[in-house]
């Protein structure tokens, strides 16, 4: 009798024709964000941050000017 043997993940994702993530998902990108706040002056707050999505859920970081 033959040993099992383990196979790799990509492995079967290939077999089972699955796809990673897609490659945008790894790219972050500038975004220009409103907050819902106004300032004394009643303006709205907004600023520039990073954003990327990790497959389920946008990932956001402040963006360092």
């Amino acid at each position: 009798m033959k040993p099992l043997t383990t196979v790799p993940d990509e492995d079967y994702r290939h077999i089972l024709h699955v796809s990673k993530t897609p490659e945008w998902t790894q790219v972050w990108h500038s975004w220009t964000v409103l907050v819902p706040r106004r300032t004394i002056s009643g303006r709205l707050v907004w600023g520039h941050v990073l954003r990327r999505h990790d497959g389920r859920r946008w990932i956001y970081k402040k963006l360092a000017a």
